[in-house]
């Protein structure tokens, strides 16, 4: 019996012992709070592939600028709203400041940008036209303020230009009091480029590449939950490190 006893302990040994053997690789549990200066040191310990990625942006979105984007150019005129008569009363001032924005409208109407697309024209139907445009009106005036925004400079001084014209026969014909009095037409010294520089799309690569990637390594960073240190051991485990096997790479 005693034999018996023996062996069964044994094999209960030897069992619990396949059993410890066969358990899952320890992993850590997630920190309940994130450490910003472990999180800086492991983004600065991939430098070079944020680097990488920085230029690879910029060079990215500076082929887009220099082969696909095309330059804008923008002009602008202007015309004033008021009574033409040599007498001015105040009620004709508040009438010509009340309807200034009925004329911005007017200008913008489907049947001055069809006058303008045919004399012009223009490969363009009136929504495209009303797209390229902005109509202002500057607070306690009654001017209104046409700028033309397109990828040609002759073609928006034109555009400028035609609406102002046809805009205020229009406006004559539909108010029928007095005429626009046409302040600045468009010409080439008016004529600007506005379009985005080289540069801004370089540094926006160059920072979209690396915002990129240094979010997807913090996200990998905070995803892994092995255990790769002595320090990580002691820290998620509370467990002392007896030892360690060195490990050595052949170059």
């Amino acid at each position: 019996m005693e034999k018996g006893n023996t062996q069964g302990e044994k094999k209960t040994e030897e069992a619990s012992v396949r059993v410890v053997t066969q358990q899952a690789p320890v992993r850590r549990q997630q920190p309940e709070t994130i450490d910003l200066k472990e999180l800086f040191f492991m983004l600065l310990g991939h430098w070079r592939m944020i680097l990488l990625a920085t230029l690879a942006g910029a060079a990215l979105l500076g082929a887009y600028c220099t082969f696909f984007l095309e330059p804008s150019y923008q002009t602008d005129a202007s015309i004033y709203i008021t009574s033409t008569d040599s007498v001015i009363s105040i009620s004709d001032l508040q009438l010509s400041a009340a309807l200034t924005e009925d004329y911005a409208k007017i200008i913008r109407s489907r049947t001055v940008l069809n006058k303008v697309i045919d004399e012009l024209n223009l490969d363009m139907n009136y929504k495209a036209l009303r797209n390229l445009l902005s109509i202002e009106n500057p607070d306690s005036t009654h001017i209104v303020e046409i700028t033309v925004t397109c990828s040609d400079p002759e073609l928006s001084r034109d555009i400028a230009n035609a609406l102002v014209n046809i805009g205020v026969n229009q406006i004559y014909q539909v108010i029928g009091s007095s005429m626009p009095t046409v302040i600045d037409f468009s010409t080439a010294e008016s004529v600007e480029e506005v379009s985005t520089g080289l540069a801004s799309w370089l540094v926006r690569g160059g920072l979209l590449g690396a915002v990129l990637v240094c979010g997807l390594l913090v996200m990998w960073s905070l995803m892994d939950t092995s255990l790769k240190t002595d320090e990580d051991i002691k820290r998620y485990l509370g467990l002392p490190v007896l030892s360690s096997v060195p490990y050595h790479k052949d170059f």
